[in-house]
């Protein structure tokens, strides 16, 4: 049986709010390339900076530059206000561009929303064991990485 697309869509924005609770620049930055690309229909919505001709090349270099700096042991906790902020700020906002998507954008922020809590503790709880099993928090990060990344083509294949 085919999924209707309007719970399609929302699956979606749920899911790139999982991949910002996991990596808060990743989402948006998948949610650019797919804008730009004609995959989101933002031109006459308040998110159409996000298929600006720039964006998704700004966002990456973003996102690329947050893949590195969570390696670093100074790095703070997702879980502290400004990272979890951030992180629910991005989750909300990549669900309301995928939430366009079906005409529904703010049950898209609210699943971007819901989606990003998700992927802040459930992230950090599977980061936390891997890293005990492998004695070493990196290739924790690598695997979460790995998801993260995953997730945001699933999500952008998908529309």
């Amino acid at each position: 049986m085919l999924v209707p697309p309007l719970v399609h869509g929302l699956t979606l924005a749920l899911v790139i709010g999982i991949v910002a609770g996991l990596r808060a620049m990743l989402a948006p930055a998948a949610v650019a390339w797919a804008a730009t690309r004609g995959a989101l229909p933002l031109r006459e919505t308040w998110l159409a900076f996000l298929g600006w001709r720039f964006t998704p090349w700004i966002l990456t270099v973003l996102a690329a530059t947050e893949l590195v700096t969570d390696q670093l042991p100074s790095t703070p906790s997702r879980k502290v206000p400004p990272q979890f902020i951030a992180r629910l700020l991005s989750g909300g906002l990549s669900g309301a561009a995928v939430g366009c998507a079906v005409g529904l954008p703010l049950q898209g922020i609210v699943l971007g929303v819901v989606g990003a809590v998700i992927g802040i503790y459930v992230g950090a709880a599977a980061r936390a064991r891997l890293a005990t099993a492998f004695g070493n928090d990196r290739p924790a990060a690598l695997i979460e990485d790995a998801v993260a990344i995953l997730g945001a083509v699933l999500v952008v294949s998908s529309l």
